[in-house]
């Protein structure tokens, strides 16, 4: 059975490949995200004669080198005949007149490949309509050429139009490996054409922001093997790349890394901008260093920065990220007052928050109890305090020795709509229902019609409404925005389908589903059908969150790993694990999202919920020669499958494997990334290994799995073992005709049992078995 059907082919009229057939489940995605090899020849040259790119020779199998696109040809796959010229006349002369739609029909009639110009021409004007159809005919090109081995008649300005285009539609994946592709060739990409994949990886999930740094070092690396600088004058990292690069560390939280590259940005003659140092509130923000914020804002103000309304925008949503609503008011408050004096604002209050800090300390040092244990978690804290501390006194001079007097701001900045809205956010979360609503009537009635309600306050609203459980508060609001003329986005109905789906309405969320697209003229997106597809998940029904899945890859909507492990996730509840393998398959093979730890976590669930350990097993063993550790998760699943296939002795050597794990100690010089990294295991993973034991008479082992408890601060359900031995074991050991081999083969489980006994303060060998209350006999 085929359950997942293939998407359509593209509507392009471009001719089938060699070689082409139907596609099956197994191979259903668009080819054109495959991973993208370049081969390079000569670079293209300009109308000056000088080279768009370095030399690059390529290395024949015999290990010869060749220069020359004459030798190259038999390597390339490059026709030895000459390209038509009447044909490419023609194409050339509708591309010149930005006839693109017609260029892209004559290409398609075509019987023959066009010359280089032609087709990076063709591409490039492609990649510029930011359409996508047009990016779509663009990828089939390089999809084509790619097949033909001819990518060499593509120059870099073509490959680089498209890997914007490509980032700019949120195809990331695709752009870095047009741009990786191309430094492999050979070729150097503008520096707009990186930045924009840099900085789309550095907004990316999971691990976005490394992959962007790697990619803007290696980049910057290439850069800087020119002696000449001016050869490679446009690939050269500007502020904004350096902006891109920045915000990548601030979201992984690290400052060793923003402040190497903020001190590398004057080697290569760029200077910081109001962006920049709006990054660098946001480092802040996540680092905890709310005190430092304001000193941001004062470096901007003594470096001569050009103050901008997005540094406020930064300012209060970080203080609504830390949750501190009331400097966040103030913020507001002063602006609407037009008080250019916020310096002074936030210094008071960073005062009154030290105060509230010495207190709170005073209060806990009466009381606190601190053992050995925490005092060494504490200096290890410390340490990393001291080291951020150092980085940010490189970064902020000013926090050292600051001015007497706070500065003023260069103007007077009035609240817009994202500015109350920012602040309204900070309400929802702390579940402020009605300071929402109050906050929506007072920005319809300003006088400032950039302060007035826009679509993204009214779906805070109704995000507020939704939190709370009141569905049909939040349908007022979407019936008030169409009355106000503001038109509701896609965001604000996947708000709305999550709401009824949390509910269990399903039957709304599809009717809300069809109303978006047929009454709204929005069609759903990927987050649209994955908010249905858990949806039909909580009600148990798998084959509706099929028939969602099914429905979105035939409207040409591509599946994200979210979508993959959400359909995973509704098989495997419905104890169907193998299918649930299939979708993972399916994903493995689907080069436009990459499987994580929680897509194999989800594949264990499935297997042991039905207590099928060696399939399990095999899995874990998948899992690890990909380059995944097991994690709590992980283990907790392998725990309930042994329980549930009542086999103890897997539970033995799970055990072993965790206590190994959490063995594992943290050191500053690591063996390698293989090395399996410390595990710290919680009270359901522990508490399920115990049971098993002490059911299976493992009572060494029970031990063991209690000591870790109690070593991690779980307090072991004592009351709970008590009565599975009662039950199970009380008889034990007390066998009159056992032989004296069997009796001697028994003394180390018996000697374990007594310990146990002991731990639970049932009567053992330790004591004796009858306690008597009277008075004492002397």
């Amino acid at each position: 059975m085929n359950i997942l059907r293939p998407p359509p082919t593209s509507s392009s009229s471009f001719p089938p490949y060699p070689n082409s057939g139907t596609l099956t489940a197994a191979a259903s995605f668009t080819p054109t995200h495959n991973p993208i090899s370049l081969c390079s020849i000569n670079p293209p040259f300009t109308a000056t004669g000088r080279p768009t790119r370095r030399q690059f020779f390529v290395r024949s199998a015999s290990g010869t080198a060749n220069s020359s696109a004459g030798d190259l040809s038999s390597f390339l796959g490059s026709s030895p005949e000459a390209y038509s010229t009447h044909n490419d006349q023609e194409l050339l002369s509708l591309l010149r007149n930005r006839r693109t739609d017609e260029a892209w029909a004559k290409y398609v009639q075509s019987t023959h490949l066009p010359g280089p110009t032609c087709l990076s021409r063709l591409v490039s004007q492609l990649s510029y309509q930011s359409k996508p159809e047009s990016l779509t005919r663009a990828q089939s090109i390089l999809t084509r050429l790619r097949n033909e081995r001819q990518l060499h008649r593509l120059d870099a300005n073509s490959l680089g139009l498209l890997a914007m285009a490509a980032a700019k539609s949120g195809q990331t994946l695709y752009a870095v490996s047009v741009i990786k592709s191309m430094l492999r060739s050979g070729y150097l990409p503008h520096v707009k054409a990186w930045t924009a994949a840099v900085a789309n990886l550095s907004a990316a999930g999971d691990d976005g922001p490394e992959e962007s740094i790697k990619l803007f070092t290696a980049i910057t690396r290439r850069v800087k093997r020119f002696a000449d600088q001016s050869l490679v004058a446009q690939s050269r990292p500007d502020t904004a790349a350096f902006n891109a690069v920045l915000n990548a560390c601030a979201n992984l939280g690290d400052t060793e890394k923003y402040s190497k590259l903020f001190g590398e940005m004057s080697e290569w003659d760029c200077e910081p901008d109001v962006l920049t140092y709006n990054v660098m509130i946001k480092l802040c923000a996540r680092v905890g260093r709310k005190e430092l914020i304001v000193f941001v804002v004062e470096r901007i103000i003594e470096k001569g920065v050009k103050f901008c309304m997005t540094t406020m925008h930064s300012l209060v949503a970080a203080y609504v990220g830390f949750g501190d609503l009331r400097t966040a008011e103030r913020i507001v408050q002063a602006m609407r007052e037009k008080r250019r004096d916020l310096c002074k604002v936030l210094r008071e209050c960073n005062g009154e928050d030290l105060k509230e800090k010495e207190e709170e300390e005073e209060e806990e040092a009466d009381d606190a109890f601190e053992d050995d244990e925490g005092l060494v978690y504490s200096a290890r804290d410390e340490v990393i305090e001291e080291g951020s501390e150092d980085v940010f006194k490189k970064l902020l001079p000013n926090s050292v020795n600051p001015s007497d007097e706070a500065p003023l701001l260069p103007k007077v900045f009035a609240p817009d709509s994202r500015i109350y809205t920012t602040l309204m956010k900070g309400y929802m979360k702390n579940g402020r229902v009605a300071d929402t609503a109050r906050m929506l009537e007072a920005m319809r009635r300003q006088d400032d019609r950039n302060s007035h309600p826009d679509e993204v306050t009214y779906t805070t609203v109704v995000s507020a409404f939704v939190k709370a459980g009141l569905m049909d508060r939040a349908r007022q609001v979407l019936a008030e925005m169409a009355r106000m003329g503001v038109p509701a986005n896609r965001i604000t109905y996947n708000v709305l389908l999550k709401g009824y789906c949390k509910q269990l309405q399903i039957d709304k969320a599809e009717d809300l589903l069809r109303e978006m697209a047929e009454d709204a003229g929005i069609e759903p997106d990927v987050v649209s059908y994955n908010i249905i597809i858990d949806g039909c998940i909580l009600i148990d029904d798998s084959a509706g969150a099929l028939s969602f899945f099914n429905e979105m890859r035939t409207r040409g909507i591509a599946p994200t790993k979210i979508s993959y492990t959400t359909l995973m996730k509704a098989f495997a509840m419905s104890g169907q694990p193998k299918l649930a393998n299939r979708v993972f398959d399916e994903m493995m093979r689907d080069p436009r999202v990459k499987v994580d730890l929680i897509a194999w976590n989800m594949l264990v669930e499935g297997y042991c919920r039905l207590g099928l350990i060696e399939d399990a097993k095999r899995v874990v063993s998948g899992m690890k020669e990909n380059g995944f550790h097991p994690n709590v998760a992980t283990y907790g699943s392998l725990a309930n499958g042994v329980s549930l296939a009542r086999k103890p002795g897997e539970a033995l050597l799970l055990w072993k494997e965790i206590k190994e794990r959490c063995a594992v100690k943290k050191r500053e010089e690591a063996e390698g990334d293989s090395s399996p990294p410390m595990l710290k295991p919680d009270e359901g993973l522990l508490d399920m290994l115990a049971d098993i034991c002490v059911r299976a008479a493992f009572f060494k082992k029970a031990l063991e799995i209690i000591a870790c408890m109690e070593e991690n601060g779980i307090p072991p359900n004592k009351t709970k073992f008590k009565k599975i031995y009662v039950e199970m074991h009380s008889r034990m050991f007390t066998s009159k005709h056992a032989s004296q081999a069997r009796v001697e083969r028994r003394v180390e489980r018996k000697r374990a049992a007594e310990a146990f006994k002991f731990w639970l303060g049932l009567p053992n060998s330790y004591y004796g078995s009858e306690w008597k209350l009277g008075p004492r006999e002397d």
